[in-house]
């Protein structure tokens, strides 16, 4: 049975021809390096043959032979020492790696927060201990550091200082790493305590991390792209004024630089940055006033604007623009008689029902504000309906110059439509339409005296746009109706 077993098993497998197909292979291998070897030989036998030259005198074999060999000695010991580097230089193509994207996790995000604390600390430190030193926070400190300032600029060694400061600062550190303590610090250290990560997480715990997390690093982002597009602006001639300083100033250091000699010009930059760090700092910190009126690096980069407050200013001047210019045309249409109606109320601002004053029974006068032309998106909760189609209404919030008006996405009649006087409006204030979720929310609540609980617009993307556009206005129109009136 067994021999039956292992013929069947033979033949179900095929090892027999495998086995005659490796043969082959072996053989065929053979051939091919023994073609390899004869051509090697063959070679190998014709190049001394072809770098033989003339023999017109017997005395030259030995001077041939001897450069022959330090020609092959020079090759090979270039090749023994920097073969290897020359390898490097060959083409090889370039392997694209994926980098794996490592999943979300509240753990990790805490993890990562306190590394980015801890790797953040010593800059921190040395940043604060350098502005301890310019508010002189200890005044034997800044005054022992000024006079040895000034005394190594003026005799010319600033250079050797800060070597000798960096030499310093690292031996401190070897020994703290040693074990030894020592603090060199103008400002106390405080240790904050440490909170041990949390082990179980809540929806909600987890949710408010990523938020925090989130802002962390929205307000870095922040500060680090209004920086680049400070300087990105002062370089570009965005504001010409400004620009036009920093010019004059590089062309005076130009001319100086080729006329003054180098060691009077770093010594005229060592003194003004020692008089400037220790002295006028600290003046123009301790008044606020003459720094706004004489410190020109402080004027230069608070003037200086970013992208996002360019294009505000870019947008209320084509607003501006459009309101003179739609003013004009609507005295110049209003003064002939021969105009009609339909020319005249397609001028004004129109919505997706039709035009904006006939939707809302608004006078014609009445049009959305330059900032929310196309409205905002939102839903109307009003608290005081019981019917699930009247508590909650999708639609778009406009604000006009007196009013506030929710158009309803619904088909329908107008009667879904809200308009709401400015003057009636007693509260405005942000709202957070569910209580459970983290955050401030993106609702504004509107109190009136028609209605017993609070209009609610939530679901606004642009909330804080929307909330300062309705309360400015409302201010504005309550302020001219209270000068009115008195």
């Amino acid at each position: 049975l067994t021999e039956e077993e292992l013929r069947k098993l033979r033949e179900e497998t095929n090892a027999e021809t495998l086995r005659q197909e490796l043969e082959k292979e072996r053989q065929r291998r053979l051939e091919l390096e023994q073609k390899v070897n004869e051509v090697l030989k063959a070679r190998a036998e014709e190049v001394p043959a072809t770098q033989q030259p003339a023999k017109p005198q017997p005395q030259a074999n030995g001077t041939d032979k001897r450069s022959h060999t330090v020609c092959s000695r020079v090759q090979k010991w270039f090749y023994d020492k920097f073969g290897e580097y020359v390898e490097d230089f060959r083409f090889q193509p370039e392997e694209n790696t994926v980098e794996t994207e490592e999943p979300l996790s509240a753990r990790r995000l805490t993890e990562n927060m306190r590394r980015l604390k801890r790797g953040a600390k010593p800059v921190t430190n040395f940043v604060k201990n350098l502005s301890a030193l310019s508010d002189w926070y200890s005044i034997y400190t800044s005054a022992i550091a000024f006079i040895i300032y000034m005394n190594a600029v003026w005799h010319g060694w600033a250079i050797p200082m800060f070597l000798f400061l960096a030499i310093l600062r690292l031996s401190l550190n070897y020994l703290i790493a040693r074990g030894w303590r020592i603090q060199w610090s103008i400002v106390p250290e405080v240790s904050e305590p440490m909170e041990p990560p949390k082990e179980d997480l809540t929806v909600s715990e987890k949710f408010q991390l990523v938020l925090d997390v989130a802002q962390k690093a929205q307000n870095l982002f922040g500060k680090m792209a209004d920086i680049l597009e400070k300087i990105k602006n002062l370089f570009m001639w965005v504001q010409p004024e400004i620009t036009q300083k920093l010019y004059i100033t590089l062309w005076a250091a130009f001319i100086a630089s080729c006329f003054l000699p180098y060691r009077i010009i770093g010594l005229a930059m060592g003194l003004y940055a020692g008089i400037k760090f220790f002295l006028i700092d600290f003046i123009f910190k301790r008044c606020p006033r003459l720094r706004a009126k004489y410190d020109t690096p402080y004027i230069i980069w608070t003037s200086l604007p970013t992208d996002p407050q360019l294009k505000e200013r870019s947008n209320a001047t084509v607003s501006r623009r459009l309101q003179t210019a739609a003013s004009r045309s609507y005295v110049g249409s209003s003064a002939p008689a021969g105009i009609n109606k339909d020319e005249d109320s397609s001028r004004f601002h129109t919505t997706k029902r039709g035009n904006f004053h006939e939707v809302f029974n608004l006078s014609e006068n009445e049009r959305p504000l330059a900032v929310c032309e196309n409205g905002w998106r939102c839903c109307l909760i009003n608290r005081d309906r019981k019917m699930p189609t009247d508590y909650i209404r999708n639609g778009i919030l406009y604000v006009t110059e007196n009013y506030l008006c929710f158009e309803s996405s619904k088909s329908g009649s107008s009667k879904r439509n809200k308009v709401i006087k400015l003057t009636d409006i007693t509260d405005i204030q942000k709202y957070k339409v569910l209580s459970v979720l983290p955050g401030s929310g993106m609702g504004i609540a509107v109190s009136t005296p028609s209605t017993q609980k609070p209009l609610v617009f939530g679901a606004m993307v642009h909330r804080d746009e929307a909330f300062e556009t309705i309360f400015n206005q409302y201010m504005k129109i309550t302020s001219a109706s209270s000068t009115c009136e008195s």
